[in-house]
């Protein structure tokens, strides 16, 4: 086995294709080709199905691809302690988030420190977040309810109520607050399966003997504010992350107190990646202050 087959196998794998590897890699077709051929033949086994220009791993591959991610990441971690100089000057943070506002005010910090790091941040539920960190697709997550466990390291945003709202024209937008009961009588707008928000808002309803069962279900945060907005039902979100929406009231829930925390997590075997470090650094001063 040599590096540059699994290199090879593993830029296969993460492009999707033999093409896009090739010009990743600034090689051609054929060399890339030619080491996968020669990694599947050595070990006579079958990394990648091969049907017409589609390329997906196999089990076997996928298996490998899960090795290669903590491989390629660990050198990547090791170009950076030797040139620490350069690495806070050039480079890329990759962040997914389940409500991107809750970075805000540490992205304006972080770019002021450090203009030259290209982020990209991108929008999933808890279940995207955790898995896109477990498979190396993301260095940082933000999301509304802390892992447990002793893989993750954790720092601790805030803590607020989750709320319901409405449009200014819906007919309860002057409500003091819902009951549980009265809520599970109307027209709600929740988030995919997989959300948090929503998981809790469900085991609470249940616990006090009512479900909770969405008349519209959307996928993302944004999408149900819109559909909020256009006054198909009620939806639902953290105090945190309500933001400022003139075409939205907000209405407090009169049940037990249902709080999201909301927290900066990345895995501890990558905490000390320079980058991810003094994100995590910025964080801890901005959330102490």
């Amino acid at each position: 086995m040599r590096y540059v087959q699994l290199r090879a196998f593993h830029y296969v794998a993460i492009c999707g294709g033999f093409s896009r590897a090739a010009e990743t890699l600034f090689l051609t077709q054929p060399a890339i080709s030619d080491q996968v051929r020669k990694l599947e033949e050595e070990y006579d086994v079958l990394l990648f199905n091969r049907h017409k220009k589609q390329v997906t791993p196999t089990v076997a591959g996928q298996q490998l691809l899960e090795i290669t991610r903590r491989m390629f990441d660990t050198e990547q971690q090791a170009l950076e302690l030797l040139s620490e100089s350069r690495a806070l000057r050039s480079g890329t943070l990759r962040i997914v988030a389940d409500a991107a506002h809750h970075l805000l005010h540490i992205l304006g910090q972080f770019r002021q420190k450090y203009p030259g790091i290209q982020v990209s941040v991108r929008a999933g539920n808890t279940e995207t977040v955790i898995s896109s960190l477990y498979s190396y697709e993301a260095d940082i997550g933000v999301l509304g309810e802390i892992p447990t466990g002793r893989d993750f390291e954790v720092v601790n945003l805030n803590s607020t109520p989750i709320v319901a709202f409405v449009s200014t024209d819906h007919p309860l937008a002057q409500a003091k607050s819902l009951s549980l009961h009265e809520l599970s009588l109307l027209p709600l707008v929740m988030r995919e399966r997989g959300s948090k928000t929503r998981a809790k808002l469900e085991d609470l309803a249940s616990k006090e003997g009512y479900e909770f069962k969405p008349a519209i279900e959307a996928e993302g945060r944004e999408a149900v504010r819109e559909i909020v907005a256009s006054g198909a039902g009620i939806g639902f979100v953290s105090a945190a992350e309500f933001g400022q929406d003139a075409r939205l009231v907000r209405i407090p829930i009169a049940a037990p107190e249902m709080l999201m925390d909301e927290a900066l997590i990345c895995l501890k075997e990558r905490s000390g990646g320079k980058l991810v470090r003094v994100f995590l650094d910025i964080a801890r001063t901005m959330a102490a202050a």
